[in-house]
């Protein structure tokens, strides 16, 4: 069986070639759909084998991403972000696992760097999330910035973690944090959309006050988010914080 890695890029210089040389042993073709990019993505990815499509740079970059598998041509899709790694351990099972034909994806769970630290508590370990996939069973419903793929069938899970690098500084991690909170307000926008008052007060209070406090208590304490040092805490209170930080933008 062999292997379509596909991703969606925008200015991602830094990161595209740690991520292209990680998936090497698995990869039978690299396809990517580029938002037209002002740095050096397109240029890195070309020169390391990849096959690049440039177009504009949507909103939802999920679009960018089915784009990418639609022009794949093995059965097989590794859906990949340009600051995520394979590791070798993870490259083999890959290898192993879609050998199974019973099978048509696999859940892969995912360690996430946070200020220089891999968290292991607050919720973001195992931090599953559906990248491997037959082309034929999978598609990503291009709605959310969030989503997972939906695919046809059975589907298991993956023991070893793909390797997420997503912020190399905290002011990367505001500028990231600000555009995701700018697609949740249109969101919170729409949903708020031709109601009454009284439900527009219950929004009101619910975004500013009731989910903001239940979510830093679910990630901080109940997930043992304190057990990830001062980084478990940075993350859990700006996790709690997109809430009304949303609801204010979608005002």
């Amino acid at each position: 069986m062999k292997i379509s890695v596909t991703l969606a890029t925008y200015n991602e210089e830094k990161n595209i070639a740690g991520c292209l040389e990680s998936v090497k042993s698995v990869a039978d073709e690299i396809v990517i759909v580029d938002g037209t990019s002002k740095d050096k993505t397109v240029e890195i990815a070309r020169d390391l084998g990849a096959r690049v499509i440039v177009r504009e740079n949507p909103k939802i970059f999920h679009i960018n991403k089915q784009i990418a598998n639609d022009n794949a041509t093995m059965p097989w899709i590794l859906q990949m972000d340009a600051d995520e790694k394979v590791s070798p351990e993870l490259a083999e099972e890959i290898k192993q696992k879609i050998k199974n034909p019973d099978v048509n994806g696999y859940w892969i769970p995912r360690k996430n760097l946070f200020l220089g630290k891999f968290l292991m508590k607050g919720g973001q370990y195992p931090d599953y999330t559906i990248r491997l996939y037959r082309k034929d069973k999978g598609k990503l419903p291009q709605k959310d910035v969030h989503e997972q793929a939906e695919v046809e069938g059975r589907v298991e899970h993956l023991k070893h973690p793909l390797l997420h690098y997503p912020y190399d500084s905290f002011s990367n991690y505001l500028f990231k944090w600000k555009r995701y909170n700018s697609i949740f307000a249109d969101q919170i926008k729409e949903e708020r959309k031709n109601k009454n008052i009284i439900i527009k007060i219950w929004f009101a209070f619910s975004y500013l006050l009731i989910k903001p406090l239940y979510w830093f208590f679910l990630t901080y304490f109940r997930h043992k988010g304190f057990v990830d040092s001062w980084q478990g805490f940075v993350f859990s209170l700006f996790s709690a914080m997109r809430f009304p930080a949303s609801f204010l933008k979608s005002l």
